[in-house]
């Protein structure tokens, strides 16, 4: 087990998808974040089937940054209930481990 996350963010688009993702590097919430365009969403919302194409964001992280970096897309997505989920990363290189180490406060 180790002390770093992957978050999922989804976006409604690349400008949005830039913003958040230059802002949690600027402010080192995140170490890197992909942002993968071409992404088709099935939901329910407010009792109806909804689709809407959307971008994913894949922030990787400290654990300990969560709640921070949670509390900043909170602040500037533009979803009502905005998809950030985290998953743990369990194994990596040390390399890259060490890396988001030193890329987040």
């Amino acid at each position: 087990m180790t002390d770093y996350i992957i978050v999922f963010i989804t976006v409604k688009s690349d400008k949005e998808g830039e913003k958040i993702a230059t802002t949690l590097l600027k402010e080192k919430l995140a170490a890197c974040v992909n942002m993968i365009g071409g992404v088709k969403s099935f939901f329910r919302w407010k009792g109806q089937l909804s689709t809407e194409d959307e971008v994913l964001l894949i922030a990787k992280t400290k654990d300990v940054l969560f709640e921070s970096l949670k509390k900043r897309v909170l602040e500037l997505h533009s979803y009502e209930v905005p998809e950030i989920i985290a998953t743990s990363i369990l194994a990596g290189s040390e390399k890259y481990l060490d890396w988001i180490k030193k890329e987040t406060v």
